[in-house]
């Protein structure tokens, strides 16, 4: 397993997003209420970023054509999209918000 940080914790606030890059990984994490999320960044519909997208409770809406995926598991929660999106183990050590790539 390999983690690397990508935000600090006051970087990333209660409701914050925050799209990623490493390697050919494209990701964003979100912080709800003090518990950070990771999946892929790139909505399965058409490609656009969710990192320009919005928080709705534990999901993140596609800003381009409405897909919704849950958070915590990568699930479509509304279409068009219909493949899922991955999904990255996060920790956090001391203020550091860390993803596995």
């Amino acid at each position: 397993m390999v983690f690397i940080k990508v935000a600090s914790v006051k970087d990333l606030e209660a409701g914050g997003i925050r799209g990623v890059e490493s390697g050919d990984k494209e990701i964003v994490v979100a912080n709800l209420d003090g518990k950070y999320y990771a999946i892929g960044n790139r909505c399965t519909h058409m490609g656009c970023m969710l990192s320009d997208g919005t928080l709705k409770e534990e999901s993140i809406a596609c800003p381009c054509h409405g897909s919704v995926f849950e958070l915590k598991t990568g699930n479509v929660v509304k279409g068009p999209a219909k493949k899922p999106e991955s999904v990255f183990q996060v920790k956090v050590e001391g203020d550091q918000v860390l993803v596995n790539i």
